[in-house]
């Protein structure tokens, strides 16, 4: 467990260069983890060439082109007084182009449920959710898991109350950092496998 909470810090450590030699041991699922947060939070062409580059690699379909009016839109919001709300919308968007994507973790875990390893099975698809951006995904994958891990049901509930706090969370500082903190309570619970 806190094995994967490091490898997640080192990631966001990571994330600065995918070019760098740190970058290019990494495993292929990192890298695309590191690869869409990238994108997501910087739109640019040089990010999606970089995507586009990995799934050329690893021979991965990912359909970069359909990204595009993102970087576009991305560029006109800025340009208006209300851009937060704007970003908010476009940002919604984003993340549901990103978890078409679907993190790597899932094919591990579809493997081990394979293998009927159904402890390694639950392990790797919490790590997929924790890659995961839209409201939707997170909350779709984690109803599909909660027939092998009831769990599951309690993670989605505490996550709809995430969503309520995020939903009614004002911009100022101090409620974004308590919204952070709450996600990151959220998060480390999820990679917390309940036995």
């Amino acid at each position: 467990m806190m094995l994967l909470l490091l490898r997640v810090l080192r990631l966001k450590i990571r994330a600065n260069s995918a070019h760098s030699e740190s970058f290019k041991r990494l495993p292929p699922k990192d890298q695309l983890a590191v690869l869409k947060e990238c994108l997501l939070n910087n739109p640019s062409e040089s990010n999606l060439k970089n995507l586009s580059d990995f799934a050329e690699r690893t021979s991965r379909t990912i359909d970069t082109d359909s990204y595009r009016p993102f970087i576009k839109s991305q560029l006109e919001v800025f340009k208006h007084k209300d851009a937060i709300a704007e970003d908010n919308e476009l940002y919604i968007a984003e993340a549901l182009w990103m978890d078409k994507i679907r993190p790597i973790e899932f094919e591990e875990a579809e493997s081990f449920k394979l293998e009927n390893d159904i402890p390694k099975y639950i392990e790797r698809s919490l790590e997929g959710i924790a890659r995961l951006y839209s409201d939707e995904a997170i909350l779709d994958t984690l109803a599909k898991l909660a027939p092998d891990y009831p769990y599951a049901n309690e993670l989605a509930e505490s996550y709809k109350q995430l969503m309520q706090t995020r939903d009614e969370s004002t911009a100022d500082d101090k409620a974004l950092e308590k919204l952070r903190k709450q996600k990151e309570s959220w998060e480390n619970d999820l990679l917390n496998v309940k036995n």
